[in-house]
């Protein structure tokens, strides 16, 4: 029997489901900020965009020609040496620990508009935060498992709050104050306020690169792989810019400056406070959804590194319910130092983003191995992008403009991100036995 293959429909669901998650309610005013004008407050969503296409259809071929189970891992260690996997693998780790305690940090921000008359503080936030990730730890440690239904739901709600900010667009709102824009702007502080607006996108078309682990299983990949990463990146382009241009109409592009919550400062304006509130909730369930995801997930990333032996075994281990224990924990520790040292959304943001840097630079660079390596695929009905190498140097070029921007902007967050990377690639010859090696 033919096993069972994704379509160009599922494919395309796919894609816009590992691209939207909860950043677009917050990172827009993070990324207006960073802002001169709206000119570069648009392009860099459109820039983003592009970057984000180029990526999937780079991760989509590294992926078909190269199927193992293992992902980054195994595609580091093929293409550079097992240590700069382990290392970079690490960071990844690390980095998603941050980007859950970011998401989590968004949904505490909406969660104390519950609370008007009481004053949240950073710190306040940040407890939120680690009270609701303690709370599906726990949850997880008893075997939780979270089925398809719920993340259905999810998703529905999701798009259901996107599709209804999309929709105050036709309604008739107070025209917002006209932005204060600058009447001349040197090209370099164009360049410059365009990286740094690019920072908070990046986190917000995350997601994409997941698109490595489908190549085997998709129907006629040399011509679905593209055509549905094509229209479902379009379709999360064009929904992130009509939610943007909501925000921008309803709110207006300085205030957005200024209201962190800025989806919430639209619903108020429109819907009124009660209306509001309850948007707020919808979006904190919401976060709590992707919470335990992420901690459902990377407990097995550690899982497979400790069957390889890259990883003490302790993090193989299961307890009676089955959770991987040993690797829950450490996750939910590294979120919760994370917290603590960084109580601001940006700042994890930054250090995020900059973990990223690495790993997509890596990954994505790794096709041009793969294609020498493996010439002997063309023409076997494997994804084989067109106008190569076009699209990898894009995406390349672009996550090195970002990663600059963010040293720019935060040397010590970079300096930070270089030491986690040089002590982790390090750790490797510790925990690693000389005689074994990655196939």
């Amino acid at each position: 029997m033919k096993q069972q293959q994704i379509g160009v429909f599922s494919l395309t669901m796919i894609v816009i489901g590992l691209v939207i998650g909860m950043g677009i309610f917050r990172t827009a005013a993070t990324s207006a900020a960073n802002a001169i004008t709206p000119t570069v407050y648009f392009t860099s969503w459109l820039v983003g965009g592009f970057i984000a296409f180029c990526g999937a259809l780079t991760y989509a071929e590294i992926g078909s020609r190269y199927p193992v189970t293992g992902g980054y891992y195994r595609v580091f260690a093929y293409a550079y040496h097992p240590s700069i996997a382990f290392g970079i693998n690490c960071i990844i780790l690390v980095s998603n620990a941050a980007s859950l305690s970011g998401v989590a940090l968004i949904g505490s921000g909406y969660l104390s508009k519950l609370f008007p008359s009481i004053i949240y503080t950073d710190l306040h936030k940040a407890f939120v935060s680690c009270t609701a990730i303690a709370m599906f730890y726990l949850l997880n440690l008893r075997g939780l498992q979270m089925s398809s239904t719920a993340q259905n739901i999810l998703m529905l709600l999701k798009i259901g709050l996107i599709v209804f900010l999309i929709s105050l667009l036709f309604g008739e709102y107070p025209t917002p104050p006209a932005a204060i824009v600058p009447t001349s702007v040197p090209t370099m502080d164009w360049i410059t306020s365009l990286g740094a607006s690019l920072i908070a996108v990046s986190f917000t078309y995350g997601g994409y690169q997941q698109t490595i682990n489908f190549g085997k299983d998709i129907d006629n990949p040399s011509k679905n792989l593209p055509k549905g990463i094509f229209i479902g990146m379009a379709i999360v382009i064009l929904l992130y810019l009509l939610v943007n241009v909501s925000y921008y109409s309803i709110v207006g592009f300085d205030a957005m400056k200024l209201e962190k919550e800025v989806a919430y400062a639209a619903f108020l304006k429109v819907i009124g406070s009660k209306g509001a509130i309850v948007f707020s909730f919808l979006l904190f369930v919401g976060v709590l959804s992707y919470v335990n995801a992420l901690l459902l997930s990377n407990p097995r990333v550690m899982y497979a590194m400790a069957n390889d032996g890259t990883l003490p075994k302790l993090f193989a281990q299961q307890n009676k319910q089955g959770a991987l224990w040993g690797g829950l924990t450490l996750f939910t520790s590294l979120c919760f130092v994370i917290l603590f040292f960084s109580q601001q959304f940006e700042q994890i943001l930054s250090f995020t983003i900059f973990l990223d840097c690495f790993g997509m630079t890596a990954s994505a660079a790794a096709i041009f191995k793969l294609r020498k390596q493996t010439k002997h695929l063309n023409g076997t009905g494997i994804y084989s992008m067109k106008f190569f190498p076009v699209f990898p140097v894009i995406f390349i070029l672009a996550y090195v403009f970002v990663g600059a921007s963010i040293a720019i902007k935060n040397p010590s967050t970079a300096v930070l991100g270089c030491v986690a990377l040089a002590v982790f690639t390090a750790l490797y010859f510790v925990i690693k036995k000389p005689a074994t090696t990655v196939p």
